[in-house]
């Protein structure tokens, strides 16, 4: 039970925040802006709540591959943008205090 209060406040806090994966098409002061988890790329493999980002509609949609770009990006180049999103929101999330060092 105290795994899911945790999940709710880290999906609840990317409210009012930019995404922060800033793709082609990217939303990022649009009221669409979630906290979307690391994929782990295998079946069954859940991310922790605290492995996710700040990302818009349009980047979550590219980066879970239910939408695409011409020319297509590279799974690794996403990967390492996703990367990049979720140390930018942690920094986010430690100034917020909902992350404590």
């Amino acid at each position: 039970m105290d795994y899911l209060i945790r999940a709710d406040k880290y999906t609840r806090s990317a409210k009012g925040y930019p995404c922060q994966m800033r793709l082609e098409g990217c939303m990022p002061e649009n009221e669409s802006v979630v906290f979307a988890h690391l994929n782990h790329g295998g079946m069954g493999l859940k991310a922790y709540p605290i492995h996710g980002a700040y990302l818009c509609l349009n980047c979550h949609d590219i980066y879970d591959g239910r939408k695409q770009v011409d020319p297509p990006y590279d799974r690794e180049f996403l990967e390492l943008q996703m990367l990049r999103a979720v140390i930018n929101t942690q920094r986010i999330m430690i100034k917020k205090g909902i992350i404590q060092l």
